[in-house]
């Protein structure tokens, strides 16, 4: 087991408030490419108690047992289950889709192409129909999904405030690993991290990114306990009025190429005259280029997943429909 900002096992668990016993939280699921709407499920699931445990599945589809019942049938019966909202306009699914379709209609200023509305409707559709868990709908952006995720604190006296800037595209331990070891540059740090616009991003990395759009990566970047900030549509240069609004101390960039600005010129020779410019090695060797090959790569066997899965949960929710629809002296209790 792995503990969360507690090393490796040990450490006492606290109590839970005026000293009761602490409520311990059960979440678990295949986490496959994290995105916001898991951090989402996580962050509801936290909130049910004093002390979250996560589980993360191996790459089989346990979502029903061998003799397809429900997996959580018993903690159901025992009253100790809860369900998370399901973040609408999110899903593995349709992120998968967007890497293969290699469209831009994703992006924050694109209107939805005839090409991808059409996957959109069949993507891993099983014959039977559309199963409403791994459905592709449209993500809209609120204030309240920001609020959710944001911290809401400003910098204080006596912190760093250090600022990083990217695309942080399909959020993944890359960028973790890099804002950890940011974090770490300082006793008491305020990470604030710059998004550049899509139309940037497609700029200096070509092809269709970035995969998730402009709304859905502050999102995922806000979710990152090392980050205390966002700024939302950064500009690509990091400039002097920029340095001089958000009072920054440090400026750091990972170890991937910087790509010059439009007229040629480094996007961070305002921070390096300054001396406050810092590269950092991540330590890591992942990048959304690899998570994308991956995909591209194992195409067919992720439809053929996903249908399975589909298919497999359908089958679950018209057994689930005809026990609810029995008269109540008929119902045995079982599926």
């Amino acid at each position: 087991m792995i503990r969360n900002g507690r090393g490796a096992a040990g450490g006492a668990e606290q109590p839970g408030p005026g000293g009761r016993r602490a409520v311990r939280v059960w979440c678990d699921g295949c986490y496959d490419m994290v995105h916001y709407g898991h951090s989402n499920q996580l962050r509801q699931a936290r909130a049910m108690g004093d002390y979250l445990i996560v589980g993360v599945h191996t790459d089989d589809d346990i979502t029903l047992t061998v003799d397809g019942r429900d997996t959580y049938e018993e903690v159901k019966q025992a009253g100790r289950y809860r369900e998370c909202k399901r973040t609408q306009g999110v899903s593995t699914t349709d992120l998968v889709g967007r890497m293969l379709l290699v469209t831009k209609a994703h992006h924050s200023s694109q209107e939805m192409s005839s090409e991808y509305r059409e996957y959109a409707d069949s993507f891993g559709k099983c014959p039977g129909g559309r199963n409403p868990w791994t459905g592709v709908s449209q993500f809209l952006q609120t204030s309240q999904k920001i609020i959710q995720f944001a911290s809401g604190k400003e910098p204080q006296p006596g912190e760093t405030v250090i600022y990083v800037a990217g695309a942080f595209d399909l959020f993944h331990i890359g960028h973790v690993d890099f804002l950890e070891k940011v974090h770490r540059l300082a006793d008491r740090p305020y990470i604030i991290a710059g998004l550049h616009f899509d139309q940037e991003v497609n700029r200096y990395k070509g092809k269709n990114y970035p995969i998730m759009n402009l709304h859905e990566r502050t999102l995922s970047v806000l979710a990152c306990r090392y980050v205390s900030e966002v700024v939302i549509g950064a500009p690509y240069a990091v400039t002097a009025e920029l340095l001089s609004h958000f009072k920054v101390d440090l400026v750091c960039h990972g170890k991937t190429e910087i790509i010059p600005d439009r007229d040629g010129s480094d996007p961070y020779q305002e921070p390096k005259r300054r001396g406050i410019f810092r590269q950092i090695d991540s330590g890591s060797n992942l990048t959304t280029d690899l998570i994308v090959q991956r995909i591209i790569t194992n195409r067919l066997e992720y439809e053929a997943r996903n249908q399975k899965k589909e298919a497999k949960e359908l089958a679950f929710l018209e057994a689930a429909r005809q026990h609810a629809a029995q008269p109540l002296g008929e119902r045995d209790g079982d599926f």
